[in-house]
């Protein structure tokens, strides 16, 4: 899906309308280069969730679970600039659960493409919530936009948090309040 020969072309198109020249020695291989990062920092739009966390277990834990300091990098949609940092996800169990690294994988294939930190947060949601069946889940984002930091506001450190909640945790506020006091704990 990933067309690498148009973004050679286009970041050719970048470069000269900066006024760089393309045959400079420095930039010669630039085009190839980024067209090889857009595939591996743009390749979860060919990638389904689904296949990640449709292995499963049995299990008779009703606990909540939280995974939680699930770092990410994804990439604006806006200004195509990067947005980056944790990720917490909680879920109560209904007879099920799946091993912890394949919440790390759904949050790749989700960091992996063009992104809204809003839309990221919920499609993480929906994915636990549609493919384990839990009773609830909770998903809360936190990450700072170097569309922020280093272009337009200049406010470097600033963060932006989005959370996601569905089933039991939609209408209990003690159970997102655990949810809270359980990221506290180290």
């Amino acid at each position: 899906m990933i067309d690498q020969e148009k973004i050679r072309e286009a970041v050719k198109l970048l470069l000269q309308g900066i006024g760089e020249d393309i045959n400079r020695e420095g930039l010669t291989e630039t085009p190839d280069r980024i067209a090889r990062m857009y595939e591996e920092i743009c390749g979860g739009v060919e990638e389904d969730v689904s296949e990640i966390l449709s292995k499963t277990f049995e299990a008779e834990n009703t606990e909540m679970v939280l995974e939680k300091d699930i770092v990410f990098y994804s990439m604006c949609e806006h200004h195509m600039l990067p947005f980056f940092g944790k990720v917490h996800i909680a879920y109560i169990p209904d007879g099920k659960v799946v091993g912890l690294s394949k919440l790390a994988r759904c949050v790749e294939i989700y960091a992996r493409r063009l992104q809204l930190q809003e839309r990221f947060t919920r499609q993480i949601a929906g994915a636990v919530m549609e493919h384990l069946s839990p009773k609830g889940v909770m998903v809360l984002t936190e990450a700072e936009h170097m569309c922020m930091t280093m272009r337009g506001v200049k406010k470097p450190g600033s963060k932006t948090i989005a959370y996601a909640v569905k089933g039991v945790f939609e209408d209990n506020p003690a159970l997102q309040q655990n949810f809270f006091k359980m990221l506290e704990r180290g």
